[in-house]
């Protein structure tokens, strides 16, 4: 019998995730979320699908009020995540060490490892949690051999000054799920383009940190100011630059 239930729950499961639809290119609106309120905390559903490297991909924003309860200690079978602070302070506590991130701080959190997140400072916390499912199998060896979890906060990255701002690099390694991971913040210092337009087999993510960006994206330009996604499937032609004198800040993560 329990092996019977077993199956269905499994077969349920894979037909979910048969349901859902390709992540298209495209922007994903900080405004646009909806907002769902439960006690202490404020959720914001931002996309769920699959994407050419991952069988499930969904991002979502939590913020926890001042002494919200930190989030029940749970471990993911078969999902990894990344975690990026956009405003507060996090205690974040994985197989039992605990670190604070402040704003722009990120996680890169392996599967199969317990953790809790904390709202550790005297104002609202507000974060971003991107998690994903490869299609290839799991290699938990791999991140390990990688340097497991990650704690990042972003006053331990150098910033490099490039022609146009500034780089800081966050990590670009393998993971469990991912044959290459890489996470680095941009800041271009006036109105101009971060590079000229260009394709990967990567998929990648851009987050708005501040200021104001148009991304053309396979012919068609999009706009985004803080709080806002971009996201590219792989080999889409792409390119970003800052559109007003003011300098902008974004994370640029992209995975194979």
């Amino acid at each position: 019998m329990k092996s019977t239930i077993t199956s269905i729950f499994l077969l349920m499961s894979l037909s979910a995730f048969a349901q859902l639809q390709p992540v298209k290119s495209g922007i994903f609106k900080w405004d646009d979320h909806e907002v769902i309120s439960n006690e202490d905390r404020v959720s914001r559903p931002i996309l769920e699908g699959v994407s050419p490297h991952f069988e499930y991909l969904e991002i979502h924003a939590t913020t926890q009020a001042v002494g919200a309860k930190p989030s029940t200690a749970h471990a993911n079978e078969d999902i990894e995540e990344i975690i990026i602070v956009k405003e507060g302070l996090m205690k974040v506590t994985i197989e039992g060490k605990s670190s604070i991130l402040g704003a722009n701080g990120v996680v890169s959190l392996m599967p199969q490892q317990m953790h809790s997140l904390q709202n550790a400072g005297e104002s609202p916390l507000t974060y971003f949690i991107i998690r994903y499912r490869a299609k290839k199998k799991m290699d938990v060896e791999r991140g390990v051999t990688s340097g497991g979890s990650l704690m990042i906060n972003q006053d331990s990255t150098v910033f490099k000054p490039t022609s146009v701002g500034g780089v800081r690099s966050y990590f670009d390694r393998s993971t469990a799920m991912c044959e290459r991971l890489e996470m680095h913040v941009t800041t271009l210092d006036r109105k101009v383009p971060s590079h000229e337009p260009h394709a990967h087999i990567e998929s990648e993510i851009i987050l708005m940190i501040s200021g104001e960006t148009a991304q053309l994206i396979d012919g068609k330009e999009y706009t985004a100011k803080a709080g806002d996604f971009y996201f590219m499937e792989s080999q889409s032609m792409h390119g970003i630059r800052n559109i007003t004198e003011q300098p902008t800040t974004y994370f640029a993560f992209k995975w194979k």
